[in-house]
């Protein structure tokens, strides 16, 4: 393979529709290594952003992408088409509110019955 086909040129769209990049990544990068690239270089003036990689998924061709596959596993038939750029999107969920999370656990251990004999 010549060095032009081992790099792969990703954008990522954002859900208002936004991009990230583009930019070339090397068939061999993991998608985490392009999620904490994702998180780098994340608009500051857009509200809640993703803090860490399991913040994001990644969805290509219609598959949400595990962290440990690298970027030439995930590629289809129309990645090779030279010059062209592919586009990934991007969903953030951001992680459960502790304050959320302690109210349900504080729910269920509030929840307790009394016998009298």
């Amino acid at each position: 393979m010549s060095g032009a086909q081992e790099q792969l040129e990703i954008k990522f769209r954002l859900i208002d529709g936004s991009d990230i990049g583009p930019k070339s990544f090397p068939i061999a990068t993991n998608v985490a290594t392009m999620k904490e690239n994702i998180i780098s270089q994340w608009p500051k003036d857009k509200q809640n952003g993703p803090l860490t990689v399991k913040d994001i998924k990644l969805i290509s061709g219609g598959r949400i992408l595990e962290n440990n596959i690298t970027v030439g596993e995930c590629r289809g038939p129309l990645y090779d088409i030279p010059g062209g750029v592919t586009t990934m999107h991007v969903v953030v969920q951001p992680p459960a509110k502790e304050k959320e999370k302690k109210m349900l656990s504080d729910s269920k251990q509030n929840k307790c019955g009394c016998v009298i004999l």
